[in-house]
């Protein structure tokens, strides 16, 4: 079995977050198809006795989806409602697909200051643990309605670091639109070869080219390089893979997958 098959295999507790890019067709609208077959996925990992957590961007496509004449309005206060906007119709995607597979969800909506204050994370982690045991699929995402950029995590990457190191998680899983870590750019060198295992994330930084910013989403590898460490600190291993295509947690778990897993200095916990 391959490293990333046997780390979700090993994973108990798992935080799966879900890029703007992943959602998002070529247009900058919502793919449901895509959604939907994560969603199958991730009702199939609770079947198996698996805990999940969803952290997920795509608020502000669904709003642009929504409302699309809205869509070139760049001041802050229509971002803001956009974002209002589209977390309805986000979560409404989840409310219908889940509702197939016969699972419940409850959204979390958070800022950088729920973080770090203690009783607000004891009433996530309260929150969280109610919502898993009692068998309902968590989806948080930044509340971006309000988030100035005094309180704003910034991209869902640290978001889902976050809540894996809150909630104690085995697993972070991120679902991206590039297969992994590559010692290059893929998409700008076609001769990029991708990076199966990381235990040393200095080491990486020096030898890979990490620039580049997808257009729909906020974050880009650096974030994801980010998070990886920030969970790896607290022994929590991070696995990269595309979220884009058919079935990909199902098939890292088959070995047939390809993605990058994030161990850290120590290893697999």
């Amino acid at each position: 079995m391959s490293a990333i098959g046997e780390v979700i295999h090993s994973s108990k507790k798992i935080v799966i977050k879900i890029g703007s890019n992943v959602l998002s067709d070529d247009q900058g609208h919502v793919n449901k198809e895509t959604l939907h077959n994560i969603v199958e996925q991730v009702a199939e990992l609770i079947g198996q006795g698996k805990h999940l957590i969803i952290v997920s961007s795509g608020a502000g496509i669904c709003g642009v989806a929504a409302i699309n004449k809205w869509s070139r309005r760049g001041d802050i206060n229509y971002k803001q409602a956009l974002c209002a906007i589209g977390q309805v119709e986000l979560m409404n995607a989840y409310k219908e697909f889940f509702g197939d597979y016969d699972l419940h969800v409850g959204q979390m909506l958070l800022t950088r200051d729920d973080f770090g204050d203690h009783i607000r994370t004891l009433n996530i982690r309260n929150t969280l643990f109610t919502l898993v045991d009692e068998g309902v699929v968590p989806i948080i995402n930044e509340n971006d309605s309000v988030s100035v950029e005094e309180i704003k995590i910034g991209d869902n990457d640290t978001l889902g670091a976050l809540t894996a190191t809150l909630w104690n998680a085995d697993l972070l899983i991120v679902l991206s639109d590039i297969d992994g870590v590559f010692d290059k750019n893929p998409k700008d060198h076609k001769d990029a070869e991708l990076i199966d295992e990381v235990y040393d994330i200095d080491g990486l930084l020096d030898e890979i080219d990490s620039r580049g910013k997808s257009s729909f989403g906020t974050g880009g590898i650096v974030t994801k390089i980010q998070a990886a460490r920030r969970v790896n600190e607290y022994g929590i291993p991070m696995v990269l893979v595309n979220g884009k295509k058919k079935d990909v947690i199902k098939n890292a778990m088959a070995g047939t997958g390809k993605g990058t897993v994030f161990f850290g200095k120590q290893g697999e916990r």
